[in-house]
């Protein structure tokens, strides 16, 4: 098999943002693209085994988003300061650096630098579209590579295909039930996990219980897994995240539960975690919403969500059972 060399330009900057040109962020506009993007590679197969992307704010959420969208771990990206001011030359020297083993690597960065880099590299003329940009933001280049990443000369690969964000469906590919499904979001959206964090007090249980962030309701921390790690590693993040507090989760799911959300059906393992630590109110970074230790009928009465009441049961007779 010949060697790929993918080259991603960021997704469209948030000029409306006042900072320096290093941690311009995305617009919503411009991580959905990424998005788009990643899931269309996944569905093509063009998943890289070695992926660089600049340090700058704009490239790293790219990045971050795109291998997301593919169901790759964030921490597969290396970051390069070559690649934020970054010439041909500068792309060369980090390609020469890729592991030998590497069969599809992918390349994070920006203009003019990406562009060059693909005139360079393809043998023959590249037709410029209308607008005459080869790489507009979130835009993937494919080439076939020679077998050796070192020493790359001019004119030694092949562009396959450029692809646009702007040509793909604005939904998302999912393997439903029923078959392939268009969704709103990609598909790990759509795969959560959450937390029950409890304590005892005088031999009876507690459950913290955190407020939405918006404070119209109560529930447990929760949110999507991120690709990479367990459901349960997932939920601990959350409630570190959410709640302000860190313990032991169990690696047993409790149970599940579903709900309607994007277009889709979201499906909620949910974990018993015992609380040992709880950071104060000035240190918790998600303070703009409530929370508080209640007991068990308390905070049944206040979770709204029946299957998420079923479990409180569960846990307790759990609990109860272990220490008497």
């Amino acid at each position: 098999m010949s060697r790929q060399l993918l080259l991603l330009r960021h997704a469209k900057s948030d000029w409306s943002i006042d900072s320096s040109d290093f941690e311009r962020p995305l617009k919503n506009k411009g991580k959905h693209a990424a998005q788009r993007m990643g899931a269309w590679m996944r569905q093509q197969l063009l998943i890289p085994d070695y992926i660089i992307s600049s340090p700058a704010e704009r490239a790293r959420t790219t990045a971050e988003k795109l291998c997301k969208a593919m169901g790759l771990s964030t921490q597969q990206i290396h970051f390069d300061k070559h690649l934020y001011t970054c010439s041909s030359k500068d792309l060369k020297t980090v390609l020469s650096s890729c592991p030998k083993d590497a069969k599809k690597v992918l390349l994070i960065g920006h203009n003019p630098g990406l562009e060059e880099l693909l005139q360079q590299l393809h043998k023959g003329r590249l037709s410029r579209p209308d607008d005459n940009k080869l790489l507009p933001t979130a835009t993937l280049a494919v080439l076939d590579m020679p077998n050796n990443w070192h020493n790359l000369s001019n004119y030694c690969a092949k562009v396959i295909s450029i692809t646009r964000p702007s040509s793909l469906d604005k939904n998302f590919p999912f393997n439903g039930l029923t078959g392939l499904e268009l969704r709103k979001r990609p598909t790990y959206y759509y795969s959560q996990s959450a937390a029950i964090p409890y304590r005892m007090v005088n031999k009876q249980l507690e459950v913290l219980v955190i407020s939405s962030s918006g404070n119209n309701h109560w529930g447990v921390p929760k949110g999507i897994i991120e690709p990479g790690y367990t459901a349960s590693a997932s939920a601990a993040i959350e409630a570190w995240e959410e709640a302000g507090i860190k313990g032991i989760i169990s690696e047993q799911m409790l149970d599940f539960y579903q709900y309607q959300k994007w277009g889709g059906t979201c499906t909620v393992q949910v974990f018993p975690m015992t609380v040992t630590k709880m950071v104060n109110e000035t240190e918790w970074d998600e303070n703009h919403r409530s929370r508080e230790w209640l007991p068990l009928k308390k905070a049944s009465s206040l979770i709204k969500q029946p299957a998420l009441q079923a479990m409180l049961l569960k846990l307790n007779a759990i609990v109860t059972n272990r220490t008497n």
